[in-house]
């Protein structure tokens, strides 16, 4: 690729949705295509490593870790070579499990926070070449030996939407269809060979 700055992909959606699977799916195609290519992920486990909290328990704190680590993470890979970031959990799925979690809680949080947090993670809009939202189906069992509250994973899925329709937020919904993840992953490789021919 021509390019200095790399292509970034970024997916977000609740928790089992097929977010990592379909990064991963991508990541096959263009390494097959010669393309060199990094994911990010694993933040919220890296988060709980750090004495964070997660998921339902998810606060200020764990949110702005989350982004700004993401971000760190799409840096270094950017600085390493990589001609496409794959982002595993774009900026705005750490504000929408956090909005979830006070909602799960019945609690609030300062305006301000909730305000300094979106704003945070708004500034990594422009950086995304594209946004890939994927759709909770709940009649798809969730992954084996996982035992996640199902009030939390809708309410996730809920502040996902809202977001990005309220921040009028470009993006591809990605549903648990087979044809609408092979749409999705074809979209991916087609706009980064294009822009390798650019």
């Amino acid at each position: 690729m021509t390019t200095t700055q790399p292509i970034r992909i970024g997916v977000l959606g609740t928790h089992s949705t097929g977010k990592t699977t379909l990064l991963k799916r991508i990541e096959m195609e263009l390494r097959a295509e010669g393309v060199t290519v990094a994911r990010t992920g694993r933040l919220g486990k890296r988060a709980a490593a750090a004495g964070l909290p997660k998921m339902q328990h998810h606060t200020a704190a764990s949110t702005e870790w989350i982004i700004t680590q993401g971000i760190a993470d799409e840096l270094a890979a950017a600085a390493q070579g990589a001609e496409v970031v794959l982002l595993d959990r774009a900026a705005h799925d750490a504000i929408a499990y956090f909005h979830a979690a006070l909602e799960y809680r019945a609690e609030a949080s300062h305006r301000l926070e909730r305000e300094r947090l979106l704003a945070l993670a708004s500034t990594q809009l422009p950086k995304y070449d594209m946004l890939f939202a994927t759709v909770l189906d709940e009649s798809k069992p969730v992954e084996h030996g996982h035992d996640y509250d199902p009030r939390f994973r809708r309410l996730v899925d809920q502040h996902i939407r809202l977001l990005l329709d309220q921040g009028d937020i470009a993006h591809q919904r990605v549903t648990s269809d087979p044809d609408s993840q092979a749409h999705a992953i074809d979209t991916a490789v087609q706009l980064c060979l294009k822009e390798a021919l650019v």
